[in-house]
């Protein structure tokens, strides 16, 4: 088997297939040590952060609550292919776009903790399992990537970054079972899978195994795929018959599974359907004609010139370009470009990982650097070693993948998690370089605190606390209120003990808050108008016109809607957004104290940070 230690001193440029060989040891055999035992470290470190400050066993983003809608539907009976949420937006619900793949998992650890503890605490130990076992292949992915720009040091300087990478994300935290830890495991395997040296056929079949089912599990990562895609396509361009059984595997994973997912998790109904934020007939198709034209291109024109390959990959690309335009021409721009302006401007523009770089740093600058700096680092010391022929095809793999993760993160912050992620191969590669120099020379000083400063520079969550720091240091010198740190006010409308009046009331239709959706939809039986989902513009808009409207328009939004209760937080922050826009409207009005006579007060609620009103007829 091949080891993925290279050999000292390697430029990069050995011929195509050249590797080293070690016995017959698993690439991944000398990690599983020290990656079990890192494991072990975060759970118990984790369990100590979480109990120590326990608030809820579910995650504090509204998509956590939502996965969670979505498992509890799943294990009461809901259908394997049916993702309609029934209990959301206008009536006859809203179809979802998250995949039955990630729901599956969650659903079998609950069913499996359920044989020994009751339903809510089988659901806890759920959520705080599936979030750490995610962790492993993020963990094993970045030691691999690091042994192969630095052997063993460098593997292990890539796990302890990546365990201080895991620790400070909330991805990884216990109830945080939104896809995007899945995402980050699939991302991190292929780029471990990319850059292994002699570019073995098992781990290209592996990297489109993960691609195919990154595509299936959310579109977030289709530029990432695209990449990768497209690294794969470049090395058997330039190297040709030399990457025929790399290029093969990858070419044959990636369409095999994406086959198999695609019949396994979409209706039939829904085979002509094209969706641009899910896996549909538009993806699948793009994905098997390009992975299988791809395949048949390697297949016959390996052993042929450079101009050949180079033609037959053309060809490729054009076939690929053409079924987009015929198939899925929709799907070529932005996903959210059909979103309603008004949900644009009052909604999407104040989502925090959906602001562009430009947006964040004029907002919150003091946070940039721990979102920006290390992939920047990380992408400069890739073309440093580029330049000097050093590992040229594994921080070529690297530099492209970083690239992209950095450009989304320069439109949508959320992309910088990525970004972040995949800086910690080049970096441990670094650290471990001045651990080196530092070691050979232990008596000058300037050279262990070059180390000492690298180290710390890799590790996003440095740049944070720096930032963090910072802020305070200015919002005290200019005698302002540290900004960016949330009060436990702007919580208590969605815990449970908020929702206990709202949970007694006769099930009906609410209308409330967009971030109150998914909360609601957890804690009660009600259906809800309005959860953060760009697929639930018809029950967004509806509640957010009702909101800005004049007491007298607002009720024939409501009742139009079959809305029974009105829910109202003041401390929400859309509240505070529609009172700005709309000073005269129904929100406004209420934040007032004054209620409309077509309003009833619930009683008891007239105190409590979530405050209802029963529409009358």
């Amino acid at each position: 088997m091949t080891n993925i230690s290279p050999v000292a001193g390697e430029t990069g440029s050995a011929p195509a297939g050249q590797v080293e060989r070690q016995g017959s040891s698993s690439p991944l055999s000398a990690l599983h040590r020290p990656v079990l035992l890192s494991f072990l470290v975060l759970v118990a470190v984790t369990a100590v952060m979480h109990f120590a400050n326990y608030v809820d066993y579910v995650g504090a983003d509204n998509d956590d609550v939502m996965r969670l809608v979505e498992v509890r539907d799943l294990l009461a009976g809901q259908g394997w292919f049916d993702l309609m949420q029934y209990r959301l937006g206008l009536d006859g619900g809203t179809l979802m776009h998250w995949s039955r793949l990630i729901d599956l998992p969650i659903a079998n650890l609950i069913m499996l903790f359920s044989l020994f503890v009751g339903p809510e605490m089988a659901e806890a130990a759920a959520l705080f399992t599936w979030p750490l076992l995610t962790a492993i292949p993020v963990f094993y992915a970045m030691a691999a990537g690091g042994t192969v720009l630095a052997g063993r040091q460098g593997g292990l300087l890539a796990l302890a970054l990546a365990f201080l990478f895991v620790l400070g994300v909330n991805r990884f935290q216990p109830g945080s079972i939104d896809h995007h830890n899945v995402q980050l495991g699939l991302i991190a395997t292929i780029a471990a899978c990319l850059i292994l040296p002699g570019r073995p056929p098992y781990a290209h079949a592996v990297a489109g195994f993960a691609a195919a089912l990154a595509i299936a599990i959310g579109a977030e990562t289709t530029p990432h795929i695209v990449v990768a895609c497209a690294i794969v396509a470049v090395q058997w361009l330039w190297l040709g018959d030399g990457m025929k059984a790399a290029a093969s595997a990858f070419a044959l994973a990636m369409a095999t599974t994406l086959t198999a997912v695609f019949f396994l998790t979409v209706p039939p109904a829904h085979y002509g359907m094209v969706a641009c934020d899910a896996l549909s007939t538009g993806f699948y198709a793009l994905g098997v004609i390009g992975a299988g034209s791809f395949f048949l291109a390697v297949s016959a024109v390996s052993a042929r010139s450079l101009a050949q390959r180079g033609a037959a990959l053309g060809l490729v690309g054009a076939a690929t370009l053409a079924a987009a335009v015929v198939i899925a021409p929709q799907c070529l721009g932005n996903p959210l470009a059909t979103l309603d302006p008004l949900l644009v401007s009052m909604w999407l523009n104040n989502v925090t990982e959906a602001q562009s770089v430009w947006a964040q740093l004029s907002q919150d600058p003091w946070t940039a650097g721990g979102f920006y700096l290390v992939p920047v680092l990380a992408m400069a010391l890739c073309l440093r070693q580029i330049l000097q022929r050093r590992d040229v095809q594994a921080h070529a793999v690297l530099l492209a993948l970083l690239a992209v993760s950095w450009g989304i993160a320069l439109v949508q912050v959320r992309g910088a998690v990525f970004a972040n992620l995949l800086s910690t191969i080049p970096m441990a590669a670094l650290v471990a370089e001045m651990r080196t120099r530092a070691n050979a020379d232990q008596k000058d000083l300037r050279k262990g605190l070059a180390f000492a400063a690298t180290a710390l520079a890799s590790v996003p969550f440095v740049w944070a606390l720096a930032g963090l720091g910072l802020s305070m240091a200015v919002d005290k010198v200019t005698g302002q209120e540290i900004s960016g740190l949330p009060t436990q006010e702007e919580k208590v409308c969605t815990d449970a003990d908020a929702m206990r009046f709202l949970a007694r009331e006769p099930a009906g239709v609410v209308a409330g808050p967009s971030n109150l959706g998914a909360h609601i939809l957890r804690f009660t039986e009600h259906r809800v108008l309005a959860a953060p989902y760009h697929r639930n513009q018809g029950g967004m808009l509806t509640e957010l016109h009702a909101a800005m409207a004049s007491p007298g328009d607002a009720v024939k939004f409501l009742r139009g809607a079959e809305v029974t209760l009105v829910a109202f937080c003041a401390s929400d922050p859309q509240i505070g957004i529609v009172k700005t826009v709309a000073p005269e409207g129904l929100y406004a009005q209420l934040s007032k104290g004054v209620v409309p006579d077509w309003l009833e007060p619930v009683p008891g609620t007239e105190d409590e940070p979530l405050q209802l009103y029963r529409v009358l007829p």
